[in-house]
């Protein structure tokens, strides 16, 4: 083996390391653990963004390496070239909407790049018998909750979109592995997350770009569909948690606590940024659309495991994470606006015009 690997305790691929929440995992983990090699493995799609990782990219502890999951043999080349001993995978196609629009990368990379990780680490497992995989999902997997109730760890999946059926096969590929192979498996089902550096598709960074510019703010049909919503800061302290204390073929549900509808979720944001920017009612751009096939009514995670057994809580009320989720995108405009390509412009158009 290298010396230079030698030196550390752990060599950890993270898949999707330069995406929304990969950049933020990796900004905690890579000076919280200077005995551990980070190798952020990310083709580097329309939502990734190096410069996410300024602050870590001359770490002694930190590579990135440009590897798309669907190519194994460039996979099988970095689980070789740094002896790897664990994967933490946050790899995806992961905004429903394209998934609708097309299905197919969301096959390929939720599914086959899933399956490319886990026959490498399986292959690893002959070298490090404790080899560590945990695999990041999402509560969609479960489909659309009623009026009551919450998912748990036991809740049937059912999914809706071509996105979470993705991703649900890609628990189960986990799954199988860890029952029928031994892998040393964990799975976490996060809810929706917010926070720094999210790709302005998603809802909230969306709104607090188009009320930046005075422009609509699409709201999917009546606006009543809701949301449990996650700091993206808490997620990843509960990645951490889940990474090195969670037991083996566990899955664990981390969600918020923070139960809002859409449209009232869209009118704090106009809120919020009247109060930051001043000028008139935001409230009044809001622009009821029509709404997208299968669009899940509601979701909520009872989250009592992790809190039981890894003793993991929130530490951000939604009140206080989402004024700072706005104030990080309008002190940060030039990110913003560095994301606004005309192929996002393209999608734009695409999604919202005549609806």
């Amino acid at each position: 083996m290298n010396k230079d690997l030698e030196q550390f305790e752990r060599r950890i691929i993270v898949t999707g390391g330069a995406g929304f929440i990969g950049s933020n995992l990796l900004l905690l983990l890579v000076p919280k653990y200077p005995d551990y090699l980070l190798v952020n493995v990310d083709c580097l799609t329309y939502a990734a963004n190096l410069s996410n990782l300024r602050p870590i990219e001359n770490h002694p502890n930190y590579v990135f390496e440009h590897v798309n999951i669907c190519d194994r043999s460039g996979l099988k080349e970095c689980f070789d070239k740094y002896a790897v001993d664990a994967v933490i995978h946050l790899a995806a196609e992961s905004h429903v909407d394209r998934s609708i629009l097309g299905p197919a990368d969301f096959i390929d990379t939720n599914i086959m790049g899933t399956f490319n990780l886990l026959e490498l680490a399986r292959a690893r497992m002959e070298q490090k018998a404790s080899f560590r995989f945990h695999h990041i999902s999402t509560d969609e997997v479960f489909g659309s909750l009623g009026e009551t109730g919450y998912f748990t760890e036991e809740t049937p999946y059912r999914p809706s979109s071509p996105y979470s059926a993705s991703k649900a096969a890609g628990d189960h590929l986990v799954g199988s592995y860890h029952k029928t192979y031994g892998l040393n498996t964990v799975t976490t089902n996060c809810s929706n997350n917010y926070g720094p550096y999210q790709f302005p598709e998603k809802l909230i960074p969306l709104i607090i770009r188009n009320a930046r510019e005075g422009l609509p703010l699409p709201v999917y049909g009546d606006g009543k569909n809701i949301r449990d919503w996650l700091y993206v800061e808490d997620h990843c302290r509960a990645l951490d948690l889940v990474f090195h204390e969670g037991t083996a073929g566990k899955t664990y549900n981390i969600g918020g606590s923070n139960e809002i509808e859409n449209v009232v979720l869209v009118r704090r944001i106009c809120r919020l940024m009247d109060e930051r920017l001043g000028g008139g009612k935001r409230e009044e751009l809001i622009e009821f659309v029509k709404d997208r096939p299968g669009h899940d009514r509601r979701y909520a995670i009872d989250a009592s495991l992790i809190q039981r057994e890894l003793g993991w809580k929130p530490q951000h009320s939604f009140d206080a994470g989402l004024k700072a989720t706005v104030a990080w995108y309008l002190d940060n405009e030039d990110w913003l606006d560095n994301c606004i390509s005309g192929k996002y412009l393209k999608y734009y158009e695409e999604m919202y015009s005549n609806r």
